[in-house]
């Protein structure tokens, strides 16, 4: 089974639940022990920190495994720490593909050309966790560009039997700042969300929904119920459940009458939820 959101439906059928585990690693947060075996095998900070976030997320991967169809680490915390960091990251991700989970990078890369094409090829590893150095099988896109600078993250996408979440709406109290602004009376958000309505509908697989998503923030419910209908063919990955405030009347309008078509998204609700 190569196509994206065929693979990500099983995995979801399979565990009986849309949920994405975030994988947001902070190093203030962290239990003591782990921070105490960092400072033990390492000298610099750098690789204190990377080492402390990577044994953090592996034992997240090993408790939610079994129960959850995908995990979303978050590329950031990771790259702050340079090279360790990055090869945290890359271990991470690699340990969550042989633990079974589908893994989406949250990195919001977006750019010109051959820019768009190479940070394509470098995270879209799609089924074959070796085609690709970071070996995810999604990568969250940034589409500000535009249209045009999509295309080489969508071909490398269905070349390799990955997939994408292009930001529409996302869950950040200023999302409106940009997103709200009207063209010929038509919010910018609506114009994103036409753009990958129409990759999704190209990019279906056997089941209704292509290879192509869409980032909707569960902190806007009444646009993520407008644009699951403007976008029917388009899988969601719902941000800002649990610690940004929504619940889940919020997310109920994201999913089709089979209980698909999202993932909804938690990562300081799980990854801390000690700290309750």
């Amino acid at each position: 089974m190569h196509h994206f959101s065929d693979r990500l439906n099983a995995a979801i059928q399979k565990k009986k639940t849309p949920a994405l585990v975030g994988l947001d690693p902070r190093f203030d947060w962290l239990p003591a022990d782990i921070v105490s075996n960092a400072n033990k095998n390492h000298h610099s900070q750098a690789e204190i920190v990377a080492a402390a976030f990577e044994e953090f997320c592996l034992r997240i991967i090993d408790v939610v495994a079994p129960l959850v169809p995908a995990v979303k680490p978050q590329a950031a915390f990771f790259e702050e720490w340079g090279p360790a960091g990055c090869a945290a990251l890359q271990r991470v991700i690699l340990k969550a593909r042989e633990a079974g989970l589908v893994v989406i990078c949250d990195a919001k890369r977006g750019d010109i050309g051959s820019t768009a094409e190479a940070y394509a090829r470098g995270y879209l590893a799609g089924e074959n966790p070796e085609s690709a150095i970071w070996a995810a099988d999604c990568l969250t896109v940034n589409p500000y560009l535009g249209s045009d600078t999509l295309e080489p993250f969508v071909n490398v996408a269905v070349e390799r039997g990955a997939g994408i979440y292009v930001l529409v709406r996302t869950s950040n109290p200023g999302a409106g700042t940009f997103q709200d602004r009207k063209t010929d009376g038509i919010n910018l958000y609506e114009c994103v969300a036409s753009v990958v309505e129409e990759l999704a509908l190209k990019t279906k697989g056997d089941g209704n929904y292509g290879s192509i998503g869409a980032v909707v923030g569960a902190t806007y419910p009444e646009e993520l119920n407008q644009l699951r209908a403007l976008m029917p063919h388009t899988p969601l990955l719902v941000p800002g459940y649990g610690s940004q405030g929504a619940g889940a009347g919020d997310v109920a309008g994201a999913f089709d009458e089979q209980g698909l078509g999202a993932i909804i998204n938690s990562s300081r609700g799980i990854n801390f939820a000690i700290r309750k």
